[in-house]
């Protein structure tokens, strides 16, 4: 995946509790999600060789160089960090030849040691790289776990989002972001949100000002990170407007490129949003399973030939 973004590679050490046998001075950067077994690399073919990845070298490109005398070794390991990769991380505590770091300190190549096994170390890197160097944007909405459900809230300023935020709190669901939302895009298919590290836990009501919705509700209160299931769009109700009654139609909002199910809901005084999107959530959650209860209703009222159930009605907002 191409990202713009960057990590330092420092978090990796610190996160994955890395053996530092080589680090140059100053921040190394790292930018790609995707990682190298360089076996071929090692036996000499570098026309596709992507230097801004991280290589990793387990038991099968070790043991391919341990057949080689200590000259031809040498000669192969110089050539490979000789292209300056961005780390190098030798899995299974297998870097028990001093050739490794005296050529890594030689080009200046960070060089890594895990005593993991090199594929379960390989899929929990790539995951934690998909995530940091995610793409992402940051809009102006409201984050909240409803039921096992991430639900966006979107609307202008004063429409109720925080309001409503805190009162899903207070029923016991749990907060994740509030005023601003950093949404990150982790994969083909799933974006996950967050809060900026600077107001996470914050939360603004008008009247009142800023809480802490830690502080005041619990730790359980809150929440890190969360899946983004569902955008719920909030609006002053509009009496000219036609709102969906039947649940037919599936409304669309595209962020970061991928079209998440979303919903309109009008508010005016007397309507307890709480409950509605709490409702929301476990509807949105049945329908995943494969149950729609509009459908269901016409099928037993014999009515389903009179509507069009597979029509879509697609929403796009331009994030």
């Amino acid at each position: 995946m191409k990202t713009d973004c960057k990590i330092e590679l420092s978090r990796i050490v610190k996160e994955f509790s890395l053996e530092v046998l080589n680090m140059p001075e100053g921040d190394v950067l790292v930018s790609s999600t995707e990682t190298s077994r360089p076996g071929l690399h090692l036996a000499g073919y570098y026309e596709y060789f992507d230097a801004k990845r991280i290589q990793i070298l387990g038991m099968n490109e070790i043991g391919f160089l341990r057949g080689f005398d200590e000259d031809k070794k040498k000669k192969m390991v110089d050539e490979f960090f000789a292209k300056k990769p961005a780390a190098v991380i030798i899995a299974r505590n297998l870097a028990d030849d001093i050739i490794y770091s005296e050529t890594a300190k030689k080009y200046d190549v960070p060089l890594l040691v895990t005593h993991e096994a090199t594929s379960d170390f390989e899929a929990a890197l790539i995951a934690f790289l998909n995530l940091h160097l995610a793409p992402r944007i940051t809009r102006h909405g409201v984050l909240v776990e409803v039921y096992g459900e991430g639900i966006l809230l979107l609307g202008e300023s004063g429409v109720g989002k925080s309001e409503t935020a805190i009162e899903l709190v207070k029923r016991g669901h749990r907060l994740i972001a509030d005023d601003a939302v950093e949404i990150r895009r982790v994969s083909s298919k799933s974006l996950v949100g967050t809060a900026p590290d600077n107001i996470r836990h914050f939360i603004e009501l008008r009247g009142i000002g800023i809480i802490n919705a830690s502080r005041t509700f619990g730790a359980g209160a809150v929440k890190l990170t969360e899946k983004i299931d569902l955008v719920i769009n909030m609006e002053p109700w509009d009496t000219n407007k036609n709102y969906d009654r039947m649940g037919l139609e599936t409304q669309k909002t595209e962020i970061l490129g991928l079209q998440i199910p979303s919903l309109t809901i009008p508010v005016k005084p007397g309507r307890n949003l709480a409950v509605i999107i709490e409702v929301a959530a476990m509807n949105s959650r049945q329908k995943k399973l494969g149950y729609n209860a509009a459908e269901d209703l016409l099928n037993r009222l014999g009515m389903n030939d009179d509507f069009d159930t597979g029509r879509e009605e697609t929403k796009v907002t331009p994030f």
